[in-house]
């Protein structure tokens, strides 16, 4: 088959080079509707109860994820100057577009009681900003003296204060958003050089814009790296030019058809696929070169430039479409997960994976055929004396020591193993920041000040119309509220329970001690001042109740204290005492938001990314078995590849590193990648069974030795292809670029080390008659009657100045 597939591609090269120049255009154009996603990924499957409760809370009360928190902690804003400047900031962030409200300490309304029209009012509680000191001193106790606003807006101990900046919803999910909170930011750099005041930011909108533009900026870098790297690396192994560009350019081809794929599949470009071009960059490029090295082994051999390239197709055709298969596997199995950014990972990185085959297997022949043939200089790499010594020492060392490498894999196997009882699953909200950045920083500054902005939701419903407005039910809430407070982690709630408790108080002409739920003397009084409020009232009180006043919500902003804890929190402290305070009634109080999501998504994704290793463990032992027909030979040609797996689980537990759905994707990924060693050198080690009449120790030295240099050159490729991703400011993408690395690293070290010392040990190197299973097919099997298919006519040779041999062309 290979053969006619060589025929094929040398007979129509020009057609098939000028299909892929047309591919590749049509792919660029449509690049051009490619477009960032703005929203944030869901790790809960649509079709998961909460998720679908969730939903529903969003369309009965609104976004709980749409706040932008500003703080400060400054006793200079509180002289009238700089209060007056924070007061300009507020209106001017208030008139953005995008912006539906803001709360700030300037702009806060307060309850008036309307004793002629027996009603409440909402009015500005600073008319205008005072310009004397003492004046703004007395109105800043009126506020304090508003209990609904403490623990929310003002830190009544040290002074602390909050911008709370609503976005609306559909600004939230566009590049409108990014825009907007550029906007707010310049606004607040201006006042705080202005003033000297240092301000504080947090909320989900903030840290998804800033991650998305940190995206951008890397993403940018990692491939302009990768394209650096590889293209130098390229060069030191062939001394060649050609060696250089031509696999770049079949790299750019492949880059250029990720963004086209996403663009025709409706994708956009998120943390995950915005990954795959430098991705690409680092793991087309081995194709190229086993291709070249092959090509340069054969034309050393006999002078023959098309017979040399020929001999590429045919000898390794079928060994780099396995290994690109099971490269493709590692990627593809993520696309069985039911959450969209890794299924659309998945999809996308595996059938460019094999695209990348495609063009390589395409390009690489054609083009070097209308390129002069290498000369000694591009040669030389293939005697390169130091790589010799190493790999003439891999071989020592397998011969004399395999006692030695199995005990050392032994003791690496124990410790890992311990090191991976270590291993603990954890995340956090804000998790793929450096703790030194401002970001995190400001976040902690929320959450001693204001116990954190992370949004989680009590939704409770009375099954009765109007049942929430009955006393009783009230002061259960009331109950839940005051316990929630009393956590160190949660902020003081907030829900129609605050909302009536200002009600009394205003009704009691602004008396702190008055800020309670009314009693049932008061209670029918209260009430009728509020149903003839102003509209003002109305809406605030529609934010936290349904319109039949059947259900009602309690709104907290608890720290990011990260999964398990949270998970603690909720399932060992919050549900208990809301079983306790309504488990003798009829209502049903449930646990909802952002965060509780967050806590199940992240199960729910480490559990999916653990069954996609699984799913890849299967699909590669299948094409093993299919490659071999041999279950000792598939045992052994796993063993290497599982244990650099085993040996990073337990440097992640040693090194305190977590396993959250950033790490635990690599274990699919880098395993679908490193067997790729194991099938070339089984394949050169069946092949040279055969030529040594069947000797285990010469097929295995010459397999060591002659797959070797093009297995070194690959994972140098790949490991300073990968390494780039840890100086990423994301810890997701710097975990992946660690792992990744040092998982292939070990896996050459087993797959040159023990897994020849495990054929030595265990195969005796004996193979049934007529036994030709399809790892035969690889590299340099060889066999005369494949000549017959090799016409020789059609191949002309012309001479030219560089001597006979060096051009050639096919007739016809």
């Amino acid at each position: 088959m290979w053969t006619k597939i060589t025929h094929i591609v040398f007979k129509y090269r020009l057609y098939f080079i000028l299909s892929v120049a047309l591919i590749t255009a049509f792919m660029g154009y449509k690049a051009r509707d490619i477009e960032w996603s703005y929203d944030f990924g869901k790790a809960v499957p649509s079709t998961d109860p909460d998720m679908i409760y969730y939903k529903a809370f969003k369309e009965r009360f609104g976004e709980d994820g749409n706040i932008f928190a500003i703080g400060v902690k400054d006793s200079s804003l509180y002289n009238p100057q700089n209060f007056r400047r924070f007061s300009y900031l507020s209106d001017e962030i208030k008139s953005l577009n995008g912006v539906t409200s803001v709360i700030s300490l300037p702009s806060l309304q307060k309850l008036v009681k309307d004793s002629k029209n027996k009603k409440f009012n909402l009015m500005p509680l600073f008319e205008s900003i005072p310009e004397e000191q003492q004046e703004l001193d007395s109105m800043l106790n009126q506020v304090l003296n508003l209990k609904f606003y403490s623990g929310q807006i003002i830190n009544e101990e040290n002074g602390a204060t909050l911008i709370l900046v609503t976005i609306q919803k559909d600004i939230l999910n566009s590049s409108k958003r990014d825009v907007l909170i550029t906007d707010v930011i310049h606004a607040c750099e201006m006042f705080s050089e202005v003033t000297g005041i240092e301000l504080h930011y947090a909320g989900l909108p903030f840290v998804r814009s800033v991650g998305t533009l940190q995206l951008a900026r890397e993403l940018l870098m990692f491939l302009l790296f990768s394209v650096l790297i590889t293209g130098f690396i390229l060069f030191l192994f062939f001394r060649s030019a050609k060696a250089v560009v031509f696999p770049l350019i079949i790299i750019g081809v492949v880059v250029v058809w990720i963004m086209g794929s996403l663009a025709l599949l409706g994708y956009k470009i998120t943390l995950l696929t915005g990954l795959l071009p430098p991705i690409i960059v680092v793991i087309g490029i081995p194709n190229s070169v086993y291709l070249l090295n092959k090509y340069h082994q054969e034309y050393e051999n006999h002078g023959n430039k098309m017979l040399a390239l020929s001999q590429v197709v045919k000898k390794i055709g079928l060994a780099t479409l396995i290994t690109n298969s099971t490269t493709a596997i590692g990627f593809g199995v993520l696309s069985f997960i039911d959450i969209v950014i890794l299924r659309e990972f998945g999809i996308v990185a595996s059938l460019n994976i094999m695209a990348t085959f495609v063009v390589s297997i395409i390009l690489i022949p054609a083009v070097f055929s209308y390129l002069p043939p290498p000369n000694t200089r591009h040669l030389r790499h293939l005697q390169f004396k130091p790589l010799g010594k190493m790999l003439s020492g891999f071989d020592h060392i397998v011969r004399y020591h395999k006692l030695a490498i199995f005990s050392i894999t032994g003791l690496v196997v124990g410790v890992s193993i311990y090191g991976l009882s270590q291993l603990y699953s954890v995340s956090f909200m804000v998790d793929d920041l450096p703790e030194d950045s401002k970001i995190i920083k400001d976040l902690h500054f929320f959450e001693t000040h204001f116990s954190g902005v992370m949004p989680l939701e009590v939704v409770i419903d009375t099954g009765k119309r109007r049942g929430i407005l009955r006393l009783n039910n009230l002061k259960k809430v009331d109950e839940l509220e005051q316990f929630l407070a009393e956590q160190k982690h949660i902020s003081k709630p907030i829900s129609i329970v605050s909302f009536i408790k200002a009600i009394r108080q205003a009704f009691y002409n602004d008396n702190p001690d008055r800020y309670d739920l009314p009693t049932k003397q008061d209670k029918n009084f209260i009430f009728r001042y509020l149903s003839k409020s102003n509209q003002d009232s109305s809406n605030l009180l529609n934010t936290f109740v349904d319109s039949n006043s059947q259900v009602m919500r309690v709104s907290l902003k608890v720290a990011d204290i990260g999964s398990i804890r949270m998970d603690s929190l909720v399932t060992h402290v919050i549900k208990p005492k809301i079983a306790e305070i309504f488990g003798d009634t009829d209502i049903d109080v449930t646990i909802t938001g952002t965060t509780l999501l967050f806590i199940k998504g992240n199960r729910f994704l480490i559990q999916s990314l653990r069954n996609s290793f699984i799913l890849a463990f299967i699909l590669i032992a299948l094409i093993m078995a299919l490659l071999f027909n041999n279950k000792k030979m598939i045992i052994l040609s796993l063993i290497p590849n599982v244990i650099p797996l085993l040996m990073t689980a337990g440097l992640m537990g040693f090194l305190d590193i977590p396993l959250k759905p950033s790490t635990a994707i690599i274990f699919s990924i880098a395993f679908g990648i490193s067997v790729d060693y194991s099938i070339h050198l089984l394949a050169k080690y069946r092949m040279e069974l055969y030529a040594s009449n069947f000797s285990v120790p010469v097929a295995v030295s010459k397999s060591i030795l002659e797959i070797g240099p093009s297995m070194i050159y690959t994972c140098i490729i790949l490991f300073a292809g990968f390494v780039i991703f840890s100086y990423s400011e994301f810890g997701g993408t710097k975990a992946l670029g660690m792992l990744t690395s040092t998982t292939l690293l070990v896996a050459l070290f087993t797959n040159l080390l023990l897994l020849p010392a495990l054929l030595l040990t265990f195969d005796s190197g004996k193979r049934k008659k007529g036994d030709h299973p399809l790892i035969e097919q690889f590299d340099e099997f060889y066999y005369e009657q494949d000549d017959e298919d090799i016409d020789l006519k059609q191949i002309k040779i012309k001479e030219n100045d560089q001597g006979p041999g060096n051009i050639l062309e096919k007739r016809g």
